[in-house]
């Protein structure tokens, strides 16, 4: 048995994969600077941007991604990250400009029942 810190100790876990990873993409951070990212919010590519050279690999696969809308837990499942680093790294696009958000709508923005039974009963008078 080797002593802790040895040269050949393994940071990583052969099934879970490196541990430090996540945490040196989002430089420690564990919320996002900007932005508020739901599971279900909608992520799109504005462009690239001045800042599209300096790049983590996965913020660029994001940017490649999201040329078509896709939520924040899509994202993170086709990247295989947890969801908390890729709110951070959705921060950080939507601050360099790369991105834009689309939230879903709040219960106060929904059609109210009177509205979708006036409308339910005009499709059926069709």
């Amino acid at each position: 048995m080797q002593p802790t810190g040895a040269p050949d100790e393994a940071w990583y876990d052969d099934d879970a994969g490196p541990v430090v990873r996540p945490y040196t993409m989002t430089r420690g951070r564990a919320a996002p600077e900007r932005g508020r990212f739901d599971l279900i919010t909608l992520i799109i590519t504005r462009g690239p941007g001045p800042a599209a050279g300096r790049l983590f690999p996965e913020q660029a696969a994001i940017v490649e991604m999201c040329h078509r809308p896709l939520s924040v837990a899509e994202i993170g499942a086709e990247l295989d990250l947890p969801v908390g680093t890729v709110r951070v790294l959705l921060g950080d696009l939507l601050a360099a400009g790369l991105i834009e958000t689309h939230e879903p709508p709040t219960l106060a923005e929904l059609p109210s029942e009177d509205l979708l039974r006036d409308l339910l009963a005009g499709l059926r008078a069709l």
